[in-house]
This record gives structure tokens, sequence and C-alpha cells, in this order.
């Protein structure tokens, strides 16, 4: 091999070379400017479809179970009022034996609580006014001016599922433990209320002995499960049915 093959077969060589170690630093760097483990893309917190809460009051202890996959307006804005302590005081001012029991906005002294904005009403969303169901109370020819009162229908009342007034009544939830205590508050003696200064005006159907909303509190859904369908009436309370 002469001299100036010799000379091209050294240069050749050294380019390879530097190409060789041109493509490995490239190759190095592509995979230090990628992260080993991705980090997991974040998911948004939603609530879940049924939330829990209990109720408890000078009868006896209510379970409902809050519907939020079809009242989402509803229960979330009951549930404000719940994580607030806001109900815990207030009484059942409102009762017909054969319609519903109504309450969260009154003291004992009927002294009224102050309530958030109005909400949207859901009345459309599938859920029935019937027996043992919880729904927002409102203003008559309003329909988005529930606030913190609500009621529990004590019987199937389909009127309230229709447009009386331009509108129904938004059920959001059920009663799941302590009917018993819906019984016991709805056949309690009631009178009618006059005017007093610096409170509401004359009131019908208000219980004779006040029926105190003591606490209400969100409970988990394995709590719930095991109060689900029990007695929950406090045992001094009268028996009574349906109907009577």
């Amino acid at each position: 091999m002469n001299r100036a093959a010799h000379h091209m077969k050294i240069q050749l060589h050294s380019l390879l070379i530097c190409t060789l170690v041109g493509l490995t630093s490239t190759m190095t760097f592509a995979q230090e400017s990628q992260p080993e483990n991705p980090a997991p893309q974040s998911q948004p917190d939603t609530l879940a479809p049924f939330h829990f809460v209990q109720m408890k009051t000078s009868l006896g202890d209510i379970i409902f179970q809050l519907n939020y996959a079809k009242a989402p307006i509803s229960v979330e804005n009951f549930l404000k009022y719940v994580e607030q302590e806001r109900y815990d005081g207030t009484i059942f001012h409102r009762v017909m034996p054969n319609f519903m029991i109504q309450g969260g906005a009154f003291t004992k002294d009927m002294g009224k609580k102050q309530a958030n904005d109005p909400i949207k009403n859901e009345w459309q969303n599938g859920l029935k006014n019937m027996r043992g169901s919880i729904a927002m109370a409102r203003l008559p020819g309003r329909a988005d001016s529930a606030t913190n009162q609500f009621f529990i229908n004590t019987v199937d009342n389909a009127s309230l599922d229709v447009a009386r007034d331009g509108s129904g009544y938004a059920v959001f939830g059920k009663v799941i433990g302590g009917m018993d205590t819906v019984d016991a508050i709805r056949t309690t003696p009631t009178t009618t209320t006059l005017p007093s200064k610096g409170g509401p005006g004359m009131m019908q159907n208000v219980p004779v002995t006040p029926i105190v909303i003591e606490s209400v509190r969100k409970i988990t859904p394995e709590e719930a499960e095991a109060l689900e369908g029990k007695s929950l009436k406090k045992s001094d309370t009268p028996t009574s049915k349906p109907g009577e």
C-alpha cells in the first residue's frame, strides 16, 4: 500500500470514529432529557353520586341518602349548611301529618336563621315527592327561591311533581333510616302562633313542643349502611302509624 492510500485510510477511520462519538452523545442527551417516570396527570375532584347525613333531633335520628347525581345544586347547597353547622339548633317549624314536615330556618324562639343566596330549582330531575323523600322548600310562584328550608314528605305527594305555579318542588334525596322518627314528628300536636315583634307573622302547624334539630353531620357510606332501615326514634317517643 503506497503512502497516499495509507494516509486516506487513516483519515476515513478518524472520520468514522468522530461520527460514532457524535451519534452516541446525541442519543445520551435525548434519553436524559425525558423523565424516567412521568408524573401522573392529576384528576379533578368530583363529588360522589351519593352522600349521607345523620340528623339528630329531639325525637330521634334520621339518616338521609342525598342524590348528587340527580340533584347536584340542591345537594351541594344542603351540604354547605351541614358543613357550616347552620342547621344545628333549628326546628321543624311546620308539621302537617298527612303532607310533610318542614324545617331548617327557625330557632326555638322563632328567630330566623340567615340564609345563603337562592338556588336554581331542579324539580325536573326525575326524583319524585314520595313518602320519605327530602325536597327543597321555596316561595309560592317563585321557582328559584329555595335557600335553607327543606321538607320531608310523609306521604306520596305527586301534586308537588307538577308545575302548579310554574314549577314543581325539587327532591334531592330520601330517608333510609329513622323513618319512625319522621312519623313521630309528623304526629306531634301543633298550634297557630301569633305575630311577634321582630319575629315572623302568624304561622300555622307549629309544634306545641319545639322539635329541635340538634345536629346534622355527614357520615360514611358504611355508617349509613349500618343504620339503614333501623328504628332510630327515641324510646320515650310515642309510636304512631302512617295515616293515624
